[in-house]
């Protein structure tokens, strides 16, 4: 009787098992040597002045992040959005900073500079672990480190959150790799490591919101190179990440509340969602573009409203046969999907799908999401010339001029961020209708005393963008510096038109008008500002200054109180204060607050007069007091 012929099914081709190149050389010299190099390359930047692009929101003009780390400075962090955002760990360093170096602008680039050098250093120590290649680690540390399109992360000191989020998400997946190794042998100890996990991935949220998309990039670890997929096991896998998932669903609810009342949503709100959805496939090939070719960088990409139809449906087509490609290829180079998902995933937080600004796009946005698309390159070459005769000769090459045409690009571009005049001046060259460089080069020579030229500009911006509130602001201040009150004051208006809630623009409109002696209507702009920003010391000052004019003396002592109860070296509203106490008769105060202006500002010659005339009343006969 004849045997059934067995039924034999081929087995599925297997993920290949990562190659573990060996290296003579010591992990720790090698993350040793990735960190002093990124450092020597970002050296230069301790030399860079801020620039007037946020970095007034975030430091040179942020009395609280001025005053350093104090208790009531901590909390004001945590609750107190700035730029419309609410990152609190960000600002809080911030706050270190000045409290280290001032208003130094070097200080505050080291710090930078460093957590970038650490952020190159950790991306080398989590590949090694989870995959145990030590050059493909080494390589792809070392292009995330070096890569011309990440010099606006770490050069511009209001994107501080930008490498600080990474440092924490970086801490957070090297925790997860261990607490996965310990799991694995039932270790009590993989408890603990969970537990460092969600500490440090809290930490990273409360430093930018970009990493709410770290609990699916663990999943994608999870897929490669890991290896914990298993039929059945994705459940599980995803209920192991509910914690994570829960925080992020907290965080996307706070940051959409502080974005919509802060008026970061407000052109998503008028732009179609087709047109968001075009720019966000054409901005996916855009960065992949710049990843690949990092030319024409820009510290702004205006925001076009709609892309012409074959740009969309080429972008769009490119997209999906790359990651149908992948998906295809997925049992032989799981890796490259992996890479692919997590450059896709970790984009759309910032893709503009939800409009947050007039950007198109941002190189900042990219520093998280190339990590995907370096590790997919990285290794798939690794790969690809893995029957190569001389792969080691060729490949090392083939590296040497990559990563040193990257120091060369890296190099240039960090140039650009010396100052604002430099920055504003580049972008203008790469790219097009480019209204905020027309605006923040205004800025720039508005604040060397070029007036002229800031109008010029101004008007620029404003012929680009008619509804930028900020421009016409800019504009109405180099006017009312110009003594064109008038003008000023119509453009402070369209402003507030435009921005009803602009605490600066209600305080310039209210000085506006004490130059044409309309005090009452002053002093309503003044109440106004202070109601949006209830510790604008300079309203305080203001406000005080017409309570003075119109004789209410007490009232106006109390607004300059406050004023210095809010920046206690704040010269002016000390002298203010002084003169008003002399007025009143009380010398020794009013004596006091002279000496104190003169104390904080030497070469100050009409508190010196004051002050004199003041001593000279109290030691002699009485006589009229002094008063400007």
């Amino acid at each position: 009787m004849r045997k059934p012929k067995a039924n034999f099914k081929p087995a599925p081709p297997k993920a290949p098992v990562p190659v573990k190149v060996q290296s003579h050389i010591p992990v720790w010299l090698l993350a040793v040597l990735l960190g002093l190099v990124t450092m020597a390359l970002y050296w230069p930047a301790t030399r860079h002045d801020f620039v007037n692009y946020d970095d007034d929101l975030y430091v040179t003009a942020n009395v609280h992040t001025q005053a350093g780390l104090t208790w009531e400075n901590v909390k004001w962090a945590f609750f107190n959005p700035v730029d419309v955002n609410w990152h609190p760990l960000t600002v809080l360093s911030h706050m270190l900073d000045c409290q280290l170096y001032g208003l130094n602008p070097w200080g505050h680039h080291l710090t930078s500079v460093l957590l970038h050098t650490l952020n190159t250093m950790l991306v080398f120590l989590l590949l090694l672990r989870l995959t145990g290649a030590t050059w493909r680690s080494v390589a792809v540390a070392a292009l995330f480190g070096w890569h011309p399109v990440h010099v606006e992360s770490v050069a511009w000191v209001a994107e501080r959150k930008d490498v600080l989020s990474t440092c924490f998400g970086l801490l957070a997946l090297i925790f997860y790799a261990r607490y996965v190794e310990q799991s694995k042998i039932r270790n009590p100890k993989s408890r603990i490591y969970y537990g460092l996990t969600l500490g440090f991935f809290a930490l990273g949220l409360m430093s930018k919101a970009m990493l709410v998309t770290w609990p699916c990039v663990m999943l994608l670890l999870d897929y490669w190179p890991m290896e914990r997929f298993k039929a059945g096991n994705l459940r599980r896998l995803i209920w192991e990440k509910l914690p994570f998932f829960a925080m992020v669903a907290v965080l996307s609810v706070v940051t959409f509340i502080v974005q919509h009342q802060g008026g970061a949503l407000a052109m998503g709100e008028t732009l179609p969602f087709g047109a968001r959805v075009g720019n966000a496939l054409v901005s996916y090939c855009r960065y992949l573009g710049k990843l690949f070719w990092p030319v024409k960088l820009a510290v702004f990409y205006p925001h076009p409203g709609y892309w012409p139809l074959e740009e969309v449906l080429l972008a769009g087509g490119l997209l999906a046969g790359i990651s149908l490609f992948l998906w295809w290829r997925r049992q032989r180079q799981p890796y490259s999907l992996m890479g692919w998902l997590w450059f896709l995933g970790t984009l759309v937080p910032v893709i503009q799908l939800v409009q947050t600004g007039d950007h198109a796009m941002a190189d900042r946005y990219a520093y998280i999401p190339s990590l995907g698309v370096l590790i997919m390159v990285v290794w798939g070459v690794g790969e690809l010339t893995g029957q190569w005769r001389y792969q080691a000769v060729g490949l090392s090459i083939a590296g040497l001029v990559v990563l040193g045409s990257c120091v060369v690009l890296t190099r240039q571009q960090l140039g650009y961020w010396q100052d604002s005049e430099t920055l504003f001046r580049h972008t203008l060259a790469v790219t097009e209708k480019n209204y905020v460089a027309h605006n923040n080069l205004g800025t720039f020579f508005g604040g060397t005393g070029q007036i002229d030229r800031a109008i010029s500009e101004y008007r620029e911006a404003i012929r680009l963008k008619p509804n930028m509130a900020q421009t016409h602001y800019n504009l109405a201040h180099a006017l009312a510096r110009k003594g064109q009150f008038d003008e000023a004051l119509v453009q402070y208006q369209e402003a507030i038109r435009l921005k009803p809630d602009y605490t600066e623009a209600h305080n310039n409109l209210g000085i506006a008008l004490d130059n044409r002696g309309r005090f009452d209507e002053a002093i309503s702009e003044y109440k106004e500002a202070i109601r949006l920003k209830p510790d604008y010391a300079e309203a305080y000052d203001n406000l005080g200054n017409d309570l003075d004019e119109k004789g209410q003396l007490d009232e106006a002592i109390v607004q300059y109180q406050e004023a210095i109860r809010l920046k206690p070296d704040y010269t002016d509203a000390h002298f203010n204060l002084g003169c008003v106490f002399a007025t009143k008769g009380q010398l020794d105060e009013a004596i006091s607050q002279f000496q104190e202006a003169i104390r904080l500002k030497p070469d100050f010659t009409l508190a010196r007069n004051n002050l004199a005339r003041t001593l000279e009343t109290k030691n002699a006969s009485p006589a009229a007091p002094p008063h400007p």
